[in-house]
């Protein structure tokens, strides 16, 4: 995935999070269900960041942009901790 790709797809997460905090504050939505879906698209958010941040690492390193893979959600959760 390109840097383009990815930023879309971040654009894409952050309008289903803008989403669906607006139909839950309507209450078209549970309150647990809500939370599920928000706390997904917060590990893709962060998982897609962190894929970016890579792709530019390469880059600034003369590597290969590319080689960049999607680390596992327990991976890049755990950075904060």
């Amino acid at each position: 995935m390109d840097e383009k790709a990815i930023l879309e797809r971040i654009n894409e997460f952050i309008e289903e999070e803008h989403a669906l905090r607006r139909a839950h504050e309507r209450a078209e939505t549970s309150d647990t269900d809500a939370r599920q879906r928000l706390r997904q698209l917060e590990v893709a958010l962060d998982q897609c960041w962190d894929l970016l941040r890579q792709r530019r690492a390469r880059i600034a390193a003369g590597q290969n942009p590319d080689e960049a893979r999607v680390r596992p959600a327990g991976e890049v959760e755990g950075y904060r901790q």
